[in-house]
């Protein structure tokens, strides 16, 4: 069976949350918008997932992209991702603000 090369890129990323509003964040995930999903898919966000460490708040996010600028930037050049980094501010940290442009974690190992 031959393999198909894939450009796809594994991303990791890290946010944030006031420990104290952990609660409802989570609260605030059980309806995402159909409108934010769409957006999400439309730009390019793959196989997208958040963890969470409730004792402290840690966000890990994890998302797969075949071009991580073009993705963020498309997504950020939304209406719908500003008014969704609007509401979810509240939940974070000060210095983690959602609508920051994401640092991605180096990739180096990966078991297939």
């Amino acid at each position: 069976m031959a393999s198909v090369l894939s450009d796809t890129k594994k991303l990791c990323f890290l946010l944030k949350l006031r420990p104290e509003r952990v609660q409802d964040y989570l609260a605030a995930h059980e309806t995402v918008w159909p409108e934010m999903l769409d957006a999400l898919r439309e730009t390019g966000w793959k196989n997208y997932s958040l963890f969470l460490r409730p004792e402290d708040g840690l966000v890990v996010g994890y998302v797969e992209s075949d071009d991580p600028t073009a993705m963020t930037a498309a997504m950020s050049a939304t209406d719908v991702d500003a008014r969704w980094q609007a509401t979810m501010a509240q939940y974070f940290e000060p210095a983690a603000r959602p609508d920051a442009p994401l640092e991605f974690l180096h990739h180096y190992f990966h078991l297939p």
